[in-house]
């Protein structure tokens, strides 16, 4: 089995560099660090064996596993609420209930404009400019809105503009915000696999982005333009669930959530509207992903961009 190199990223908050504890790392290493478990991976991203995956995590024996998980990662449970009709003492029915808990009231708050808020909690490679110069954590021509959001006339619109890959892993909370006011004016499904979105896997196979399932939404939003928010599945998420259920929406809403397994959201806004930190900038031209928190600001908008608000 090829060895790969420890997954590092920088904490925002602190400002330390960290070795992710990759939860199913033995397995990703084995599915995408040879020749054999690259092969052997496309039948384990069968979208099936994902289903079937996250149907044990909706078993109530599954609750018996959120104790020792919370523990061994160090999740702050005081950052969110329990399960509806349950108690603190016995908060979740469920794996998979835990792993789509709600946030407590202030446990994140958003930036508000001329700020750009991260949407999850995750790790982020940030971009200025999303296009086939990019170089991580894929090639670039897996990237560009052309292979991501498979629409010619979309394409053209988002081609070359700034964007954000934030990943999601098995130990962080798996919903997803809206970045700022607006509303949703086109969306569509791209159906597709499950492969791992861990950096071993995008190593092994940098097209990843482009085989996997996807939802693709269109959002008309009142101070960062136009953004093509493209939600992907990956290796063990049972499904991405809607939770915006139509008409306008506000900075901070909730759009969605992943059950249970690591996931990916890659968002892209047109040339010009806007651009991100340049100390993330930087990170990400290392190699290093930055972990944000939802909420907090990731970059900011351009001034007179000569285009009414909404």
């Amino acid at each position: 089995m090829k060895k790969l190199e420890a997954i590092r990223y920088v904490e925002m908050k602190s400002g330390e560099i960290r070795e992710e504890t990759v939860y199913g790392g033995f397995w990703v290493r084995a599915l995408y660090g040879s020749g054999v478990g690259r092969l052997l991976s496309g039948l384990v991203a069968a979208p099936p064996v994902s289903r079937l995956c996250g149907w044990l995590q909706d078993r109530p024996s599954s609750a018996r596993k959120v104790a020792p998980f919370v523990e061994r990662y160090g999740i702050r449970l005081e950052d969110f609420v329990p399960e509806e009709g349950r108690s603190s003492e016995s908060p979740y029915s469920s794996f998979n209930a835990f792993f789509t808990r709600r946030l407590a009231s202030g446990a994140r708050c958003f930036v508000q404009h001329p700020e750009v808020p991260a949407p999850a909690d995750a790790r982020y490679f940030v971009y200025d400019r999303l296009d086939e110069a990019v170089s991580v954590p894929v090639k670039g021509r897996f990237l560009t809105a052309r292979a991501l959001i498979r629409d010619p006339e979309w394409s053209r619109i988002f081609e070359g503009g700034p964007g954000f890959v934030a990943r999601l892993c098995p130990v962080d909370y798996h919903r997803f915000h809206f970045p700022d006011d607006g509303e949703v004016v086109a969306q569509w499904r791209i159906p597709g696999v499950l492969h791992s979105v861990n950096p071993w896997a995008l190593a092994g196979r940098p097209e990843i982005f482009m085989l996997n399932e996807r939802n693709v939404s269109i959002l008309e939003t009142a101070h960062l333009g136009r953004l093509a928010y493209v939600e992907i599945g990956a290796t063990c998420v049972g499904r991405i669930a809607p939770l915006h259920r139509g008409g306008p929406f506000r900075r901070g809403d909730e759009k969605g959530m992943f059950l249970f397994g690591g996931s990916t959201l890659i968002v892209i806004g047109e040339p010009g509207r806007w651009t991100v930190e340049p100390e993330l900038l930087a990170n990400t031209a290392k190699g290093l992903e930055t972990y944000i928190e939802t909420g907090r600001g990731l970059g900011f908008e351009i001034p007179d961009v000569g285009r009414p608000p909404m």
